[in-house]
């Protein structure tokens, strides 16, 4: 059976649900897991990449290569 088919059974047997309680606890799990899938993936920066971002943001904001809130946020406004 593919991902696709399981996803599909999954939903259909999940939609038959009339038990809470078992909304609740699938709902925890699915949200347990994706934490643990993200937390797997994730890597501290070394101290090197550390002091590197440092110094680049430092030079950024030396040299002007800065965007304000503002403008973030009317480019933002300006995508819908």
């Amino acid at each position: 059976m593919d991902i696709q088919t399981k996803k599909l059974h999954f939903v259909q047997e999940f939609l038959r649900l009339k038990d809470e309680n078992i909304i609740d606890k699938l709902s925890d799990l699915l949200r347990i897991e994706k934490k643990k899938k993200i937390e797997k993936e994730l890597k501290p920066f070394s101290q090197k990449e550390l002091n590197d971002l440092i110094d680049k943001a430092e030079s950024d904001s030396e040299n002007g290569r800065l965007t304000s809130a503002r403008e973030l946020k009317n480019e933002i406004d300006s995508w819908n």
